[in-house]
């Protein structure tokens, strides 16, 4: 039995550390000087970063193009051309040592990357008319970085970007509906290639100023352990209540996903504690890790990271960064609020329990032991909320902040012992040294992503977009609600093969600007930072949807469950999430559109919250006990009324629309006592 069991186990073990693997870009493990090769260069990227955000001047083509160069030679050197053995191409897949031929790509991508930084002044002199040394640098450059792309995230971004390129050139041949003037290769390169329009356009220059610096925060938090000290916060807080060690998962993973902005690191960042702890209270393996999987997936939406795109958000709409957080704070907080109910709903229905007291962490030690990780994370926020400094500014202090702790931590540990002081800066300079390397490796796959990205956008600005914008009407007939539909249903499918960040950036490149001119055109006022999040929000969407979603397989591979009914479950649990969009399309009241005032704000919060709640008793066919038919409309008709109360305000007239709310608060108590009063009567039956 045991040998059978470790026979079913080995493979998803195997699957898991794959998963890893790649969300890490540690797929080789190497040996002798290649060993330290990678981390030296990781690490070197890392202080880079740093440099230019504090004391180094350079031009931002300069920053972008050693950015992208730094993720070429990291993605070339730890990524395979084959990920999966190969026996007749074996030095194509080798993971044990780096073949000429990846040395050989890494220095090409390196170079081409680099050109534009070489001979800036020269290029810029030819505008339009390439020399035949940028020709032939610019195709290097484009094999190089779609090749890159396609190692670190599949085939889906390449061709997607091949597919727009062979349109851009071939335009003019096509049919009527579907023809452009087209662009001469000249045309192309210069704009891809050779100019801040494309590859080194907005998005990878966001990549190289402010997501570096976050995604680099979180490493060295992950680091120094600050991963173990939100879960066992979480726990201490939470983990008595019904199903706590759910709940415990939900906090943790959105105080993890804060400063992480990745779904799978977050699932393997906590669901390697709680959810043995769910699956020990009695939730089945299946639901433990769905729910680990929508808590993880939803990390992505939490301020301030925002899975990188919050920072690219902010540029594309022309906004202070801190007006993207306070548009997606109401709807990200009111989510994690409907998946701790969530989690409240699924022990209800299990007849669960909470964890003994003895069996967790003790709130007082854990304070202690980590209350100092909350130091450069309130220095993060106090300096992005109340100084209004830049994200990078504020991300760099941050990091010199922790730096700090780190090595007053090791010290303080050390103190007592001969020689601590020199023990303890060689411990903190340790943690710091994996921290740097790890930041910069958990960045290659952003930046390739970007810069992947940038070529799509870059061909869709030389005029595409116009045309896409007119099919795209045509589709839909200029009916909003289904140009709705058909954006959410592309970024779902687009997201099922591409990252977050790069399934956004393709998403509002060809579909923001639509969806805010057939709003208007239908008399619906649409905020662009609403057309935006929403592409954003079903780019999320789309890390758990089957049968691709890989938050699902890491999940799974923790929890020994199946991946793809984990997967179908973890979305079940996020249609919480699918509605928030399309309800603050039409109510902006939800992103804070104009709404400065603190008492307002907090009862839209509020409101949202229980709207977000009633909307999850309604697909999870449970309130305070098992829904009956007339439940659910009734629930559906309160979810609208929180989440749309000027509706019901001129359906029957009343002054404003805030006076709707009392209205759906009610219904929803009226269906609670009515539900409390059918379990009494049910109760009383066998007395």
């Amino acid at each position: 039995m045991a040998n059978s069991e470790e026979v079913r186990e080995k493979p998803q073990d195997e699957a898991l550390q794959e998963i890893i693997a790649e969300e890490s870009g540690e797929i080789r493990v190497l040996h002798g000087f290649e060993r330290y090769l990678v981390p030296v260069i990781a690490v070197a990227w890392s202080l880079f970063q740093l440099s230019v955000s504090s004391w180094l001047l350079l031009d931002s083509i300069a920053i972008r193009a050693i950015h992208l160069a730094f993720a070429m030679v990291l993605l070339y050197l730890n990524v395979p051309f084959f990920k999966k053995p190969r026996p007749y191409l074996k030095f194509l897949s080798a993971r044990d040592h780096i073949p000429w031929i990846d040395y050989l790509f890494a220095l090409l991508g390196a170079v081409s990357a680099l050109y534009l930084y070489f001979d800036w002044e020269g290029i810029a002199s030819r505008s339009g008319m390439p020399s035949t040394l940028d020709v032939v640098v610019g195709i290097i450059l484009l094999v190089t970085l779609l090749e890159a792309a396609r190692r670190a995230l599949g085939p889906a971004l390449s061709l997607i970007a091949i597919f727009f390129s062979i349109y851009a050139y071939f335009g003019p041949y096509m049919p009527d509906v579907l023809a452009f003037r087209g662009v001469s290769i000249n045309r192309y390169l210069s704009q891809i290639t050779l100019s801040s329009e494309g590859i080194y356009g907005i998005p990878l220059d966001v990549s190289a100023r402010v997501v570096f610096l976050y995604v680099l925060l979180g490493a060295l938090l992950e680091k120094a352990g600050a991963g173990k000290f939100f879960i066992d916060l979480a726990l201490c807080f939470l983990g008595r209540f019904k199903g706590g060690p759910a709940k415990a998962a939900v906090l943790a993973s959105g105080l993890t996903g804060m400063v992480s902005g990745s779904s799978i690191a977050n699932i393997v960042t906590t669901g390697t504690f709680t959810i043995p702890l769910m699956k020990k209270v009695g939730y089945p393996a299946k639901k433990a890790a769905a729910i680990e999987v929508a808590a993880s997936t939803d990390g992505q939406i939490a301020p301030p990271i925002m899975g990188a795109a919050a920072f690219i958000i902010a540029e594309y709409v022309n906004v202070p960064y801190i007006a993207v957080v306070k548009a997606a704070a109401i709807p990200a907080f009111a989510s994690y609020a409907a998946l701790l109910y969530i989690t409240h709903i699924e022990a209800s229905k299990l007849g669960l329990r909470g964890l003994r007291k003895e069996e967790l962490p003790k709130l007082k030690e854990t304070l202690l032991e980590g209350l100092h990780f909350l130091l450069p994370i309130g220095v993060l926020l106090y300096e992005l909320i109340y100084l209004r400094h830049s994200p990078d500014k504020s991300a760099f202090n941050s990091i010199l902040w922790l730096f700090a702790v780190v090595f007053l931590k090791d010290l303080y540990d050390g103190r007592g012992r001969a020689g601590f002081i020199a023990e303890g800066l060689k411990k903190s300079l340790g943690t710091l040294y994996d921290g740097l390397a790890s930041g910069a490796k958990n960045m290659v796959t952003v930046a390739v992503a970007c810069a992947s990205a940038g070529i799509i956008v870059g061909v869709v600005n030389m005029g595409i977009g116009g045309m896409i914008t007119q099919i795209v009407e045509q589709l839909s007939g200029g009916n909003i609600y289904l140009m709705l539909i058909i954006t959410a249903i592309a970024s779902l499918l687009i997201g099922m093969g591409l990252p977050t960040t790069a399934t956004y950036i393709v998403m509002a490149s060809l579909t923001a600007p639509i969806i805010v001119n057939v709003g208007g055109a239908n008399g619906f006022i649409v905020p662009l930072m609403a057309a935006h999040l929403f592409c954003f929000y079903f780019g999320i969407l789309a890390d758990d949807t089957p049968p691709v979603g890989l938050a699902s397989y890491a999940a799974a591979a923790l929890a020994q469950s199946d991946p793809i009914p984990t997967g179908i479950q973890g979305f079940m649990y996020d249609i919480r999430t699918s509605i928030l969009p399309f309800m603050f399309i039409f109510n902006s009241d939800l992103i804070l559109h104009n709404i400065n005032s603190w008492p307002i704000g907090i009862m839209i919060f509020l409101t949202a919250c229980i709207g977000t709640c009633a909307f999850a008793s309604a697909t999870q066919g449970w309130f305070f006990t098992k829904n009956k038919w007339y439940d659910l409309i009734l629930l559906l008709v309160a979810t609208l009324i929180m989440f749309r109360p000027d509706l019901l305000a001129e359906y029957i007239d009343l002054p404003h629309r805030f006076l709707a709310y009392p209205i759906g608060i009610a219904l929803i108590a009226a269906i609670y006592y009515n539900q409390r009063r059918r379990v009494s009567r049910e109760e009383a039956v066998p007395a």
